[in-house]
């Protein structure tokens, strides 16, 4: 059997031996042997959950990581991967919302709306039943500073525009996912200064930053796999 000091598993990984260190007192890796000076003896085992690690972080975070491989070390292996299959599906919702998104900025009919005409001052009784939005969602935004419905100076009622509209519906898809919300503020607000295509370039580096992850992620179930291997589990 082929050993490893920890200086050659750094070298391959191209990664301090501080931090091999680190991720054996997690939990995360079994622990190595010692030989009779002391130094830890790694095997090839020990180098592919160190390589399993260091691509598993990109893709899916340290905590999942590590809770995967610690059910890997005990050998559940199916609840392993469905942790993992349920990032992927995490992520691909992101990417439905992502493409959602571009598309009630690119297209102004607001596709979704198209049989219903909209006018150019509505109650927030109509903008709540245009949109599938309860009106208490929307008095809760306009709260947060995410929308600015203008006011009747006669009565002091909300009036709501087909900006308005497009805005709530934007807020209505983007708050279905985590990851869009350091991003809604700015998608919005863009909205209302009529920078749709600031707007768009936000959501298209948004959907960019999600490919990415997704690639890093199919990375990392490759290296998932390819320990699974090693370990006899598959």
């Amino acid at each position: 059997m082929k050993l490893y000091k920890p200086i050659d598993i750094a070298r391959k990984l191209q990664i301090s031996t501080s931090a091999l260190r680190h991720y054996e007192s997690w939990g995360v890796v079994p622990t190595p042997a010692r030989s009779t000076n002391g130094y830890r003896q790694y095997t090839e085992i020990h180098l592919a959950y160190f390589r399993c690690l260091r691509a598993m972080f990109p893709g899916f975070g340290v905590p999942v990581t590590c809770n995967v491989l610690r059910h890997i070390q005990h050998s559940e292996m199916d609840t392993a991967f469905w942790i993992v299959n349920k990032e992927q599906s995490i992520l691909q919702q992101e990417k439905v919302v992502a493409d959602q998104t571009l598309a009630l900025l690119q297209n102004p009919e607001l596709p979704m709306l198209k049989n219903t005409q909209l006018r150019d001052r509505m109650t927030i009784g109509e903008a709540a039943s245009l949109t599938d939005v309860q009106e208490s969602a929307i008095r809760h935004w306009e709260k947060e500073e995410l929308i600015a419905p203008l006011r009747d100076p006669q009565n002091g009622y909300r009036i709501f525009t087909p900006m308005h509209i497009r805005q709530i519906l934007l807020i209505r898809t983007l708050r279905r996912t985590v990851y869009f919300l350091e991003n809604m503020r700015e998608i919005v607000q863009a909205v209302e200064h009529h920078s749709i295509e600031q707007a768009k370039k936000v959501t298209e580096q948004a959907l960019q930053s999600i490919h990415q992850r997704s690639r890093q992620q199919f990375l990392g179930v490759h290296q998932l796999v390819e320990l699974c291997k090693e370990l006899d589990l598959i």
